[in-house]
Formats: structure tokens, sequence, C-alpha cells
């Protein structure tokens, strides 16, 4: 297919620049997608069986946070950045950019002697995964229109949902694995990752578009500058420093200061990364919040499942990742089923309304877990937030893309996935921080109640070594566990309403064909908005 050279000037005339693919290429540009998903997803997941693992072989348990974190914050500050260079170089070119960038990132990681060296290959890791998760999108937005876009979304969905819950328990099986170890969970992504790069440089053949526009310089320091002082904040606050210390306030006050730094620069820049006007179209505004909720609840249940499960349950991690298979196949089957619905109807909001009330019900069942509870009973918890999660994603990306003029396909799709990426940023470190304190305290009172006069604190320490304890010890780490992880599931409980109340206001507009994208863009704009 020959590309032509379009010069981009507003909705329309994108539109017809759109390429014309046939089912079937559609179909291989998705399958490059998809494995550039998977590859970005699962390095965030793949080490949550491995982390005892690999801070007992480089050292630094205090900085195991920071091994999971460091991805998920350069991932989150760096997704806007991505669909606005898109615009610049192209999308094929910066889909490539980022899948090297990941591929390098994750051979450092794999070879990493240190845990600061592991770290900062977990940021580079980050800052590719987070140009192939927004890119991905923007793609699949310029080459499928709006109506037909929910049936390939679905799949885009599936391969999300599967490599970020299924990233356990292919974890579990590479560290019990005595041929491999945990190296391997970095390696793994590689081979998948220049398949995709390849695939795309085989099938994607996109118009050169000449936009005139220019990198928003300002713009781009003071929103990936605020987004990283919050991180650090809710990651290091009640761990590194205490909450009522000059460190908080420090960074507490950076960060109000480059949020609003941040506003002033996308409202005075010729070609911002997250222009205003976006945040005046209704659906955008509600579509971020929603994904916001969601990415808290996704990744706090990712992240710390597998460690109720070793710790409380004294599963293997292959045993803790099988653990995840309900999840897995809820957000699969509702993922595509919902995708498949969406495209025959052009219908949508009633699948992210169902989701969060399915992601407000999983949350409340899995607050009432305990040490005892009958591997059923979590099976079906699990299998609950993986149909709302399914039913939620995907759909939120498509209703945005459909309010969205095409000029601004890019910032609207990079700026979903920035707020849903920033919720799950926010949910790990805080949810983190809430688990912290309180298993400090509940162990403390343990072993006041057992007459026990040592005192262990909050440190852990891996699921084997917990296994070795003594019985009574044993048993009181893991219910100090437990009750902590409830609390943590109690707060996810406010969090998933709010997106359920977002998603009730969120008006609906049904799907169109290129034909009709300006009509839906001016009516899902609200009422006295001004659509871009």
């Amino acid at each position: 297919m020959a590309q032509a050279s379009v010069a981009s000037h507003g909705p329309a005339a994108s539109e017809q620049a759109r390429p014309q693919y046939t089912h079937r290429q559609i179909l291989e540009i998705l399958s490059g997608l998809m494995l550039a998903m998977l590859t970005a997803m699962i390095s965030n997941s793949v080490i949550a069986t491995a982390l005892p693992t690999i801070v007992g072989d480089l050292g630094g348990q205090d900085q195991l946070s920071w091994v999971a974190s460091a991805s998920l914050l350069t991932m989150t500050a760096s997704t806007p950045l991505w669909g606005k260079l898109s615009d610049i170089a192209g999308r094929k070119l910066m889909f490539q950019t980022a899948l090297v960038i990941f591929v390098v990132a994750s051979v450092a990681a794999g070879l990493s002697q240190g845990i600061g060296q592991l770290i900062a290959a977990r940021a580079g890791q980050g800052l590719g995964a987070g140009g192939l998760s927004a890119l991905a999108q923007v793609i699949l937005g310029d080459v499928v229109e709006p109506r037909q876009r929910g049936r390939y979304a679905g799949f885009m969905g599936a391969v999300f949902g599967v490599a970020t819950v299924a990233g356990p328990l292919v974890g579990g099986f590479i560290v019990d694995a005595d041929a491999l170890g945990w190296r391997w969970c970095f390696f793994v992504c590689v081979p998948l990752a220049l398949v995709a790069f390849f695939v795309i440089q085989r099938v994607l053949k996109l118009p050169k578009a000449h936009r005139h526009t220019s990198i928003d310089v300002f713009g781009a320091f003071t929103i990936t500058g605020g987004a990283a002082t919050l991180m650090l904040l809710l990651s290091m606050g009640g761990k590194q420093f205490a909450w009522n210390s000059a460190w908080t306030y420090v960074l507490l006050g950076a960060t109000v200061a480059l949020i609003l730094l941040a506003v002033v620069a996308e409202r005075t820049a010729r070609d911002p990364i997250l222009p205003p006007r976006l945040f005046r179209n209704r659906t955008f505004v509600l579509s971020s919040v929603v994904s916001v909720c969601v990415g808290m609840a996704m990744f706090g249940v990712m992240i710390y499942m597998p460690q109720y499960l070793q710790i409380a349950k004294g599963m293997s991690p292959a045993s803790s990742g099988l653990m995840t298979l309900p999840l897995v196949i809820g957000m699969l089957i509702t993922s595509t089923g919902s995708g498949q619905i969406v495209t025959r109807t052009g219908r949508y909001k009633i699948f992210p309304a169902a989701g969060m009330l399915c992601v407000t019900a999983a949350m409340i069942l899995l607050s009432r877990l305990h040490t005892d509870s009958p591997k059923l009973v979590i099976g079906a918890d699990l299998a609950v937030l993986g149909i709302g999660m399914g039913l939620t994603l995907q759909i939120l990306i498509l209703a945005a893309q459909n309010a969205a003029a095409s000029s601004d396909l890019a910032s609207t799709t990079s700026g979903v996935s920035f707020f849903r990426n920033l919720g799950g940023a926010m949910g790990v470190a805080a949810f983190g921080a809430i688990l912290t304190n309180r298993v400090a305290s509940e162990i403390a009172s343990g072993f006041r109640a057992a007459g026990i006069q040592r005192s262990p604190g909050g440190e852990l320490g891996s699921p084997d070594a917990i296994q070795m304890l003594p019985a009574p010890v044993r048993s009181i780490v893991r219910d100090a566990f437990t009750t902590s992880l409830e609390t943590v599931f109690l707060v996810g409980i406010p969090v998933a309403v709010i997106g359920f109340l977002a998603v009730l206001a969120l008006k609906e507009v049904p799907l169109r064909g290129s034909s009709g994208r300006a009509e839906a863009v001016k009516e899902a704009s609200g009422a006295g908005l001004s659509a871009p």
C-alpha cells in the first residue's frame, strides 16, 4: 500500500486522509500492537512474585518498593509526551523508538548487579512502556474509524488485561524454574518486543501527515515533574521519611507548584501536550476520572494479591500466579465480548457502568478475605474484578476517542492512558503506605497479646523466611498481614464508587463512522462547551 503525503488541516481533512485498510491488514497491524502491549504491560506485573527473590539476591530490602514503582513512575510521567512526539515525528517511528528503549532497558535490568542498577533499568523500561501503551491506542485510532473500533479495541483490552494480571503467573514459574532464575523475568520480554518491531515495520503504512507543530518543552517539564514529585511523595512517605516531616511538605509544595505551572504552560503553549480544550470536553474528563479509579484498583490488586497468597496462604510463586487465572479469564471474555457488541450497536455506556459495579463489588469481597479463606472464594472474588475491568478499560478509551477531533486523537488517547497509569502508580504507592504502617502496628499488637517481648516491626521478610518462623510467630505475622490488606481493599471501595458515579455522569453518544465524526464531537463535548 503506497503511502500518501497529506497535509492535516483539521478534523475533516484528517478523516479523509485515513488510509483504507482491509480487515486482514488491520488484523496484521493489530497483531504487532498486541505483541507490543503484551511486552509493555507484562514487564510491570511479571516481577510481582519475583520481588522477594530479587532483593534476596541483590540486597536492598528497604528499596523493594522502588523496583516495582520506578517503571510505573516513568511510564506515567512520559505517557503524554509520546502522543505529542508522535504528532511531530510520526506514529510508526516513535512506536519503534519506544520498543528499542524498552528492549535495551530490559536487557540492562536482567544484567543488573546491584539494586541501584536494577531500579535505573526499571525506570528505562517504564519510559519505553509508556510509549507502547499510549501509541498502540493512537495507531489503532488512526487506522480504524470509531464505529468499527470496538471490535478491535476489545482484543487490545484483552491483551492488556491478560498481560497485566498473568505476569505474576509467568514470574512465578520463572522463579521456580532452576534453569532460569529471576533475571529471565526481564529477558522474557525481549523476543516479543523484537517480533513486534519487525511486524510493525512490515505492515504499518500510515500517511505522512505534515503537521505544523512544535515540542512544548515547558509543559513537558512541568507535567512530568508534577507527576514525578507526587509519586515520590506517595512512594516514600511513611517509609523513608515521616508524613509529618520537612520532606513531605517540600515534595507536596513542589507538586502543587509544578501542577499550577503546568496549567499556565498548557494555556500559553502553541502546541500543548495536554490541550486545555480537552478538559472542556465532558467525555474526556469523566473518562479520565474513571481511568484513575480503575487504575488504582487494578494495579493495587495486581501488586498486593500475590503477597497475600504467598504470605497468608503459604503458596509458592507459581501457585499464586495460577490463582490469578479467574481474573484473566473474566477480563478476556468481557473485554472481547463487549467490544463486539459495541461495534454492532454503537452503544457503550452500559458496559463501563456495569464494570464499575463489578469493581466495587470485588473490592468489598476482597476486603473480607481472611487467612483461612477458601481458594474457591478467592478465585471467585478475582473473577468479579476481572469482569469489571474487562467491561471498563478499553471502552473508556473508545468513548474518549469518539468525542475528540481527529487532530486531538493522540493527545486524547495518551491523556486517558496517562490518568489510568497515574491512578495505578498512586494506588500502588498509597496502598503500600497503608499496608506498611498497618502491618507494623498489627504485628506489634499481636506480639504484645501473645506475651512475646521481641517484635520484628514492619519488616516482613520474604515469604520463604516467614514460612520458617516458629508456628506462633508465623501465625501472628500472617494474621497481621491479612488484617492490614483488608484495610487496603476497604480504602479501594470509595475509589471504585467514585468511578461508578463518574460513569453515570458520562453522556453517551452513539459511535459513528467517519461521516458522522463532527456531529459526535460536538454532541459529546457537552452543552455550552466548544469542541476542538
